[in-house]
């Protein structure tokens, strides 16, 4: 379900990152050019804290997990992923998708990572995110919490995290 990204993903992850719905739930809302997706590209194969995974489902690709800041000595690292909007929404399968997505992304941060804890940041007023990732065992961490502006508004971010215990 889940495999190493490779260089000829790079134009379908930032297409899907570039969906509309998907900038507009993010920190980071600008459109992403192809010389600045390849900027990060160069980033991301070069840094070893970072891994950027394609996810399948029902046999196509329609998603990315990514897991930066990995420190292997603490087992910690904060995580991301977006979808294929477009393709899971037209087939009916962005919620099921969505729901094997994160299964598989814990699955993966506690074997192949071996991590002890892992989570990541969610815009507070996205509430269908903060609750699946409830489901999952996530547990938000108040101390975590953050405002950032974004698009000229305040916006409150707040962490939600996994741990083996949880």
């Amino acid at each position: 379900m889940l495999r190493e990204a490779r260089e000829s993903d790079v134009e379908t992850i930032r297409s899907w990152r570039n969906h509309p719905k998907t900038r507009g739930a993010s920190i980071h809302t600008a459109f992403i050019t192809p010389e600045g997706h390849a900027q990060w590209w160069g980033n991301v194969c070069s840094d070893p804290a970072r891994r950027v995974l394609i996810f399948s489902y029902r046999g196509r690709d329609c998603g990315v997990v990514t897991f930066n800041d990995h420190d292997p000595a603490a087992g910690t690292a904060e995580w991301g992923f977006f979808l294929d909007v477009d393709g899971l929404e037209a087939r009916g399968e962005l919620l099921p998708a969505w729901m094997e997505l994160e299964k598989a992304a814990v699955a993966y941060a506690f074997g192949e990572m071996d991590l002890r804890a892992f989570g990541g940041r969610t815009l507070a007023w996205n509430k269908p995110v903060i609750a699946l990732h409830k489901r999952f065992g996530f547990v938000e961490v108040p101390s975590r919490r953050y405002t950032t502006e974004i698009d000229g508004t305040e916006q409150l971010v707040v962490w939600t995290e996994k741990s083996r215990t949880t």
